[in-house]
């Protein structure tokens, strides 16, 4: 059993290795022309998994400098400046096409988003991340799906729009994005007549009865 005081590693072992090697493991092989397949066929295929794989690394940098950054790092970071043009992007929740759009650059800023989040989780205990809090607007996805956020979304004293998020919360929302936004990438990959090559946990968001599972 994970302990108040244990280090907050033991919470989302993922981080540090796991999801990095299944997004790369996805994009393995995969041409240009196979990375930008879109459709208007299904909701999930409007976006290509490059610009999956770019919304996973883009991220990670807008929650833990953009949204956690004043709490977690309140002296800023020695590369607060390269954080914050990463996070200064044109594209709605994705990089900057302009900078990062070959695979290899994606992936590389996957593993520095990864990297970023393991780097707090390094620093955290348990109980922190449960006591750490974020004031968020209460009409988001979290917020609405409090079953799978257990302790971890809170009532805002007073003011119904707005919910408390934990840290812990926070990191379990970021790991459910990458398995959801992965079970995208595999349909786009069975729409063009390619196999997964990974095998995802069901849980998270991709679990809840509501979610769109449709499959080519």
């Amino acid at each position: 059993m994970v302990r108040g005081d244990s280090p907050a590693t033991e919470l989302f072992p993922q981080f540090k290795d796991t999801l990095y090697e299944m997004v790369a493991g996805e994009a393995h092989g995969l041409s240009e022309d196979q990375l930008d397949f879109e459709s208007d066929r299904w909701e999930w295929s409007r976006w290509s998994i490059r610009r999956n794989i770019s919304h996973m690394a883009s991220g990670d940098f807008r929650w833990m400098w953009v949204r956690w950054g004043a709490q977690l790092f309140p002296q800023g970071l020695p590369n607060g400046t390269e954080l914050d043009a990463i996070c200064e992007s044109p594209h709605d929740r994705r990089l900057d096409e302009d900078k990062y759009w070959d695979i290899s650059a994606l992936l590389e800023k996957v593993k520095e988003g990864l990297d970023l989040c393991w780097s707090v989780l390094a620093t955290e205990t348990v109980d922190s991340m449960r006591t750490r809090v974020l004031e968020t607007p209460s009409d988001t996805l979290w917020a609405e799906h409090p079953e799978i956020f257990p302790n971890g979304v809170r009532e805002f004293p007073g003011d119904a729009s707005k919910v408390y998020l934990t840290l812990e919360a926070s990191f379990s929302h970021r790991y459910f994005e990458y398995l959801a936004h992965l079970f995208n990438v595999q349909r786009l990959k069975k729409a063009q007549g390619l196999e997964p090559a990974v095998k995802l946990p069901f849980e998270g968001y991709m679990a809840l009865p509501g979610w769109d599972k449709s499959e080519p």
